[in-house]
């Protein structure tokens, strides 16, 4: 069966979103296989992710230990970046030799020079930060709610907003951002779903189910979520992890 809306949307009450309901969208389903795994910090509470040029860029979450990880997969990740004890990481993106990384609670997001991670602004924003991930022009932001921001990356001015849908009713707890092939694929946060977004639209087009990927012997008393999606655009690879994961999973989505 689908899986239930009542699952996915976890808001305290479900709500439709707009009338025209003659034009619901059945989101597309799929399952997964796993084409390759990598090894994963433990230590590493996941919150941003993202492939470029054959390295993996990682920011992770909980005050007093938030970082920005770099690491080729299968090597250790080396620390390019340390935030105060007071700031909860939270998702990250690189666009224009820039590193952009999110807080959770602190409404702060870091700037950085993606070469030397030396940092080179900061930007104020209104509520929470979850994910970040850009098209290549603009940023796209989640704050745990059912919306997504369009962002401009120069000024951190929103641009405009979309409401997540999934067969007319909304998906709250939206979290970690990546962009592949025009759409934006999303963490729901509690869950093993990932969602596929139109971005002009805010519909699911499409339910990645990931349950039973991360095995019970690979499971320890600190896991945590599902939480972190790359993409290598140049071969087309998806990747996949969780909070305290000791694992990263090469995945190919399969159509049920």
């Amino acid at each position: 069966m689908l899986f239930a809306v009542t699952v996915i949307a976890c808001g305290s009450q479900q709500r439709r979103a707009g009338s025209a309901q003659s034009n619901i969208v059945e989101p597309v389903r799929y399952g997964f296989k796993v084409k390759a795994e990598y090894p994963h910090s433990r230590e590493s509470y996941t919150q941003g992710l993202q492939y470029v040029d054959g390295i993996m860029w990682e920011g992770t979450g909980e005050y007093g230990r938030s970082e920005i990880n770099t690491y080729q997969l299968g090597e250790q990740p080396q620390t390019k970046v340390k935030l105060p004890k007071s700031e909860f990481g939270e998702g990250i993106t690189l666009l224009n030799d820039k590193l952009y990384q999110l807080t959770w609670e602190s409404k702060v997001c870091h700037v950085y020079d993606a070469k030397s991670c030396k940092k080179l602004k900061d930007f104020r924003y209104p509520g929470e930060g979850w994910g970040l991930t850009s098209d290549g022009v603009s940023l796209y932001m989640s704050n745990g709610s059912t919306n997504i921001y369009k962002v401009n990356p120069e000024t951190f001015r929103r641009e405009g907003s979309i409401t997540v849908t999934m067969r007319g009713q909304v998906v709250n707890f939206i979290n970690e951002l990546e962009w592949i092939d025009g759409k934006i694929w999303a963490n729901v946060y509690t869950t093993d779903y990932v969602i596929i977004i139109n971005p002009q639209t805010g519909v699911v087009e499409g339910l990645v189910d990931l349950k039973g990927l991360l095995k019970a012997d690979d499971t320890f008393d600190d896991t945590d979520v599902l939480n972190g999606i790359a993409y290598d655009a140049e071969q087309k690879r998806i990747f996949v992890t969780g909070k305290r994961w000791n694992k990263i999973y090469e995945i190919e989505i399969v159509k049920r």
